[in-house]
């Protein structure tokens, strides 16, 4: 993504270190999933002005998603998968092209490692599928972990492709639908579901950072904003 070669190519320019930084700060989180600690911050038209460690850089208003105290990032433990779940999400992710630790992330969020959980909605098992889902993707069995990881894991993949990868929509689109993402032409307006991609997102991070390895963030392929036209 250009806008992303860019902003890292400045970030580089500045000496700064992404998802690293000082003592205390605010953390910067853009759409490409990485963070920026920024000892202060202002905006300048389209842009906001980030004071970074070596010197500061201009980042697109609307690639930045939120502006967090350095708290909440301290504060969201980082899912980790137990055996034999590990290893079936490892497997089901490799064979399907999405990120392990994504749909670990997505478990963690909508089960919390329950296979046996069950929504209001009727959604079932650990990646809590729909009923009609897991009847169109072949399940026999919601409850057994590894036909719901394998069933919930080509969904994500379906979606990722439904919206050239943009990851924020993918997980939009998981919670409330396809088509309240498509009709609304963004994450929709719902608190739901504004709050259940934030905390995958931060959790997501929280792992890559972990791992040393913030290029793994989640990226987006086009910036999405709410309806009401602001950044997530």
């Amino acid at each position: 993504m250009r806008l992303r070669r860019t902003l890292c190519a400045a970030a580089a320019l500045a000496g700064i270190t992404v998802c690293a930084g000082p003592a205390r700060a605010d953390y910067i989180v853009l759409r490409s999933g990485q963070r920026l600690a920024a000892t202060s911050y202002e905006r300048r038209g389209d842009v906001f002005r980030l004071q970074v460690s070596g010197g500061y850089v201009d980042v697109p208003v609307a690639d930045v998603v939120s502006i967090e105290p350095e708290e909440v990032f301290g504060s969201v433990p980082a899912p980790e998968a137990k055996e034999p779940f590990a290893q079936l999400i490892r497997e089901a992710a490799r064979r399907h092209g999405v990120d392990e630790d994504l749909v670990t992330c997505v478990i963690a969020v909508e089960s919390n490692f329950n296979a046996r959980a069950v929504s209001r909605r009727n959604a079932q098992g650990l990646m809590q599928l729909l009923p009609e889902t897991a009847t169109r993707l072949g399940v026999k069995n919601t409850f057994d972990p590894k036909e719901n990881i394998e069933a919930g894991t080509v969904y994500l993949r379906e979606l990722l492709e439904r919206y050239n990868n943009d990851m924020v929509l993918a997980l939009a689109a998981y919670n409330a639908g396809p088509e309240r993402v498509e009709r609304f032409g963004s994450v929709p307006p719902f608190q739901e579901t504004r709050s259940y991609v934030s905390r995958i997102t931060r959790a997501f991070n929280q792992k890559k950072s972990r791992k040393q390895n913030p290029k793994q963030a989640i990226r987006a392929a086009r910036t999405a904003k709410g309806t009401d036209g602001q950044p997530l």
